[in-house]
């Protein structure tokens, strides 16, 4: 059991159902305040240095900054055909508590990217003699809406959606594409001196990253398991090699040891109740006491 298993069996029931409308609650605020009240979105960012001089509540409604402040019809098909969907379903899939977990834990590495590249830098970044300014507007929520979208297509891979409601492809290549272009857009950050601009993209996927190795067996990559395993296909090989003929067989009865060499026309099946992959000729399929 790892250590989200543990943490869901103790706080079961302390996740936030619905999730998914209070985000888009969150974006749709921002959303009308980009258009009616610029200046006060502005007030809202993630701008550590004004944290730092008092203004803790940006410690939250930085939040509320929409994925994004283009096209209002885009906003709302990205909502409705995308976020909404994407994120409710994952959340029947995952439970509550987890899926609130990822949101929150994503959200909380962005915040702490904030203010380690704040300490570091100091606010500013200079290239070619020009200073910019590390503004609000730097660490947004729009990496971890993606990433979102990168959890559905882990959870199910093969599903197929409609590219531009026109070409069918499955989620697992989408994401491979989104991930690919996350990719070059933070080596294009910091091969012109940007890195600041890849740190909120890392941050904002350290929940995915973590999720992934967190839900794998990451046991099957052990040295002594991987031993275990060689030996194991190499003993099963040896079983196979027909002593009369010398030869390899793709069958063998694990009670009598006849295989197909033996007589072409004996059937073979893999018992589904035997502890382990037993195969038996047809005289000894249903006569044979399973293995416990």
């Amino acid at each position: 059991m790892n250590w989200i298993d543990k943490m869901e069996r103790k706080f079961r029931g302390r996740g936030i159902p619905n999730l998914t409308v209070y985000v888009i609650i969150c974006y749709v605020v921002g959303y009308l305040l980009s258009y009616m009240n610029p200046s006060m979105l502005s007030m809202m960012s993630l701008d550590v240095s004004k944290i730092l001089q008092g203004q803790i509540w940006r410690l939250v409604t930085w939040v509320i900054y929409p994925p994004s402040t283009g096209n209002f019809f885009l906003f709302v098909i990205s909502i409705l055909f995308f976020y909404y969907p994407v994120g409710t379903s994952l959340e029947r899939t995952w439970g509550s508590f987890r899926y609130t977990l990822y949101i929150f834990s994503g959200l909380l590495f962005v915040l702490i990217a904030a203010f380690i590249t704040y300490f570091i830098t100091g606010g500013f970044v200079v290239i070619d003699g020009m200073t910019y300014v590390i503004g609000g507007g730097v660490f947004t929520t729009y990496y971890v809406s993606l990433s979102v979208f990168l959890a559905y297509a882990m959870s199910y891979p093969d599903m197929q959606i409609l590219l531009w409601f026109v070409i069918p492809i499955k989620m697992k290549w989408m994401a491979g594409v989104y991930g690919a272009i996350i990719l070059y857009n933070m080596i294009s950050y910091i091969r012109v001196g940007l890195w600041v601009m890849a740190v909120p993209i890392l941050a904002s996927l350290l929940n995915f990253v973590l999720f992934f190795f967190s839900t794998r067996n990451m046991q099957r990559y052990n040295p002594k398991e991987v031993h275990r395993r060689r030996e194991f296909k190499k003993a099963m090989a040896q079983s196979r090699v027909n002593p009369a003929t010398g030869g390899i067989t793709k069958h063998k009865c694990a009670i009598c040891g006849r295989t197909e060499k033996d007589d072409p026309n004996l059937e073979f099946r893999f018992c589904s109740k035997c502890n382990g992959n037993y195969e038996y000729c047809q005289d000894h399929l249903f006569t044979h006491q399973h293995v416990k």
